[in-house]
């Protein structure tokens, strides 16, 4: 009715005044439709503009700095309030107009629903789900992390706003990959501890954004420290004490997390399972209190690893009590605690003296902060920045386009005899592809993933190039049998090329399951030779893993033309195996772990935290820094589809290191600091740097994207690995072009090494610094005036 009589109205002359309201009452009804509500939004955490009874309270004016607003809030809390904020799945405070919170959300590549404070379904069924992160780290590409991160993120506040997820995700993993076995080594940067904290720096940023103090979501890096075994040989990480020396801690373990604080900035840091020298991380005031928050500076809070406050009493046993426990980990710095051990026990534990409410009250200022940098106590998240991100802005065709560039970036090609690659849709018009992984979904996004957009699986991948013909081989990577191996042998001689898509899943390598040894599983060896014997054509091995698999085998037989290296890549991962294999991209990823022969686990347990190489005991040190015995495949290595010569544009050959003080050049004086290196606590740093300009050109005929890794070679010492990465850059060079790249080199970070006692030193004498190909040497002095 109110239609028609308006539809009526407008057909008489109106007069100017009268179609000036009508034309406003439609605009605000627009308005409100634009902006009211949706079904999937989100009501306040707090601070509810509609609620009269908090609206005015003083933490609820987000004008005010934002400690003021903490203290006011914790001086409005009872005990069993705050004890109840202590914990994973936080209580709602009614009569402060609080909502419940569960902390505990995962976005390692992508937004996850393995934490509870995720859930897919109606407006967000599923989410961007980008290449595990072991081959994303195989790009060697900051930016491209850092983008990763911001789409993330996007995708985070958008289902936020909807209600279905938090803001708090526990990721990035940038534990040092040790030992090959590890079965999370997937989850992590790789061995280098460098690249490790550039990853971590490079992803949070994108994760937490860049406005101020303000953040996006709230990353997380983990799980601090020393923490690189689940489950191995009867040993597991709720019962492992990790015997770690103060040079390695210094040298490698805690350099990812050191970076992931200071240059990225997190929000916050998990301490993990196992016990550091006798004592849990979660309890360990020298490596919370006065590390990652006295030395390092941490703007943000510290949660435990889930159940890790529990397993430190009932496990390891270190407590004498359950009191105990709260105490000791609130007290060395724990502000959260994953599981219900704090919300029970830290009342007793105040009651009896041995933790006072002042701690708790530290703890929770800890947690409230990031909530509160987080916009959560300044009322409508729509009204808030982001408060625009919605279901519209998850799985955009750009975010899954950035998923299929990841992939591409993170192919490794190993082995390309006679260049039996690209393959060519002209002469292989009918491709076998055969293998337990060539028709894959689920095992390509890896672990710690969530609900993909959608898949392209090799099969498909390769199918939009040319005809296939397909045979699993296996009915799984276990391959107990083989007897589907007659099929693929048929198909393999009927094609013009045979492609097999092998290796591993979560059932051999995944959380609390550590690999026995790096052979490819069951029988997956004796199918790649015999369909290498059989095929018409040339055969390309390709490899999904997250850990380094001794293929040595295929490596040494000509008959098994290429190898490809392809991770866990991702919801796009079978279209970015079939444009490498095609063309369409030219690979240039680089393994971001060494690929070691079985042998070499048989001489060293997972057990043994050491670093360093002892010849005296045999025992063959760990990652390309310290092992110097045979190897499948190095760190770093990668081919391409193309050529490319390095040429060094500009490098110093004399540096000169000014002192800190006079004081330091007294003490570098009148000590063997000359002969053992000077100590970078006694280096200007922050005027001791150097800048290298590389020239590279593209000598092929396809344009590529070249890897470029500067590792530096100390002078030999007792203390000195082998060589050191320093830095890395992608950089897109088009076949017959040459591209320019200038790397910043600070020599305390760089150029350092650690002693025994955990002191980084410069050491003075000729460096070397290698290049690709290209090798330069300078020499580092001290500058006594």
């Amino acid at each position: 009715m109110v239609q028609n009589k308006l539809t009526t109205t407008t057909k008489l002359s109106l007069s100017h005044a009268a179609a000036a309201a009508v034309k406003t009452t439609l605009s605000l009804l627009l308005l409100l439709l634009l902006f009211a509500p949706t079904s999937w939004a989100r009501a306040p955490f707090a601070c509810d503009p509609r609620n009269g009874l908090t609206r005015g309270l003083r933490f609820c004016r987000a004008g005010l700095p934002i400690h003021v607003r903490v203290r006011d809030l914790l001086g409005r809390l009872t005990l069993q309030e705050k004890i109840r904020l202590l914990v994973n799945n936080a209580a709602a405070v009614p009569r402060l107009g609080i909502q419940g919170y569960e902390w505990w959300s995962e976005a390692l590549h992508g937004v996850s629903n393995v934490g509870p404070g995720t859930k897919f379904g109606g407006a967000f069924p599923g989410a961007t789900s980008f290449p595990q992160v072991i081959t994303t780290a195989a790009s060697f590409n900051a930016t491209l992390w850092e983008e990763i991160g911001r789409v993330v993120s996007d995708e985070a506040r958008a289902m936020y706003n909807g209600g279905t997820a938090g803001l708090t995700y526990w990721s990035p993993n940038v534990n040092v990959f040790r030992d090959p076995r590890w079965g999370r080594g997937q989850e992590t940067p790789g061995e280098d501890p460098v690249m490790a904290g550039k990853y971590a720096a490079s992803y949070v940023r994108g994760l937490q954004g860049n406005v101020g103090n303000r953040l996006k979501v709230a990353a997380c890096c983990k799980h601090y420290t020393a923490y690189d075994l689940d489950n191995w040989n009867g040993v597991d990480r709720y019962h492992f004490n990790a015997r770690v020396s103060k040079q390695d801690l210094e040298d490698t373990y805690d350099v990812p997390f050191k970076a992931c604080v200071v240059d990225g900035k997190v929000a916050s840091v998990m301490c993990s399972y196992n016990q550091v020298n006798g004592v849990p991380t979660c309890a360990d005031p020298n490596l919370l209190k006065n590390t990652i928050r006295g030395q390092w500076r941490l703007n943000g809070y510290i949660v435990s690893d889930c159940d890790s406050v529990g397993v430190l009493y009932e496990s390891q046993h270190y407590t004498a009590t359950p009191e105990d426990a709260a105490a000791d980990t609130i007290k060395a710095g724990l502000d959260l605690d994953c599981g219900p051990f704090l919300a029970v026990h830290t009342e007793e534990a105040i009651r009896g003296g041995k933790l006072a409410e002042a701690d708790v009250d530290l703890a929770l200022a800890n947690t409230v902060t990031v909530q509160m940098r987080l916009g959560m106590f300044d009322g409508e998240p729509s009204a808030q920045p982001y408060g625009n991100l919605g279901p519209r802005d998850v799985c955009t065709p750009a975010h899954q386009q950035l998923a299929l560039e990841a992939a591409r970036q993170g192919v490794v090609l190993l082995k390309n005899q006679g260049q039996a690659l690209p393959l060519s849709t002209r002469r292989h018009r009918t491709v076998a592809v055969i293998g337990p992984n060539s028709d894959v979904t689920v095992t390509m996004i890896g672990n710690y993933a969530g609900v993909a957009c959608g898949y392209t699986t090799p099969l498909q991948g390769i199918g939009r190039y040319t005809r296939t013909v397909h045979q699993q081989g296996c009915a799984g990577v276990a391959c107990n049998s083989n007897q589907l191996f007659g099929a693929a042998e048929t198909a393999a001689r009927q094609a013009d090329a045979t492609v097999l898509v092998m290796g591993l899943d979560q059932s051999i390598e995944a959380e609390f399951r550590d690999r026995a040894g790096l052979l490819l599983p069951g029988h997956q060896q004796e199918l790649v030779s015999r369909v290498a014997m059989a095929s018409r054509g040339p055969t390309i091995l390709v490899l999904m893993s997250g850990g380094p698999i001794d293929v040595s085998f295929a490596k040494n037989d000509p008959r098994i033309a290429a190898i490809l290296w392809a991770g866990y890549p991702g919801q796009a991962g079978g279209q970015a195996i079939a444009d490498v294999l095609f063309g369409t991209v030219n690979p240039g990823g680089r393994l971001p772990m060494t690929w070691y022969p079985q042998e070499y686990v048989a001489k060293i347990p997972m057990t043994n935290m050491n670093m360093r190489a002892n010849l005296a005991s045999g025992y063959p040190g760990r990652t390309y820094r310290f092992y110097k015995g045979p190897v499948v495949y190095p760190f770093g290595y990668g081919m391409s589809y193309t050529t490319y010569r390095h040429s060094l544009v500009e490098a110093p050959t004399q540096v000169s290191m000014p002192l800190a003080s006079l004081g330091a050049v007294t003490v570098a004086r009148n000590s063997s600091s000359l002969s053992t290196g000077i100590k970078a606590a006694h280096v200007n740093c922050d005027a001791a740097s150097l800048e290298i300009h590389v020239d590279v050109k593209n000598t092929g005929s396809m344009d590529g994207m070249h890897t470029l890794l500067v590792f530096s070679e100390p002078p030999e010492g007792k203390w000195s690995p082998a060589k050191q990465l320093i830095g890395f850059e992608k950089v897109h060079v088009p076949a017959g072009s040459q591209r320019r790249v200038r790397f910043d080199i600070r020599v305390c970070e760089h150029l350092s090494v650690v002693d025994e006692f955990g002191i980084r030193r410069i050491p003075i004498g000729e460096h070397k610094l290698r290049i690709g190909d290209l090798e330069h040497s300078m020499t580092l002095q001290a500058n006594l005036e």
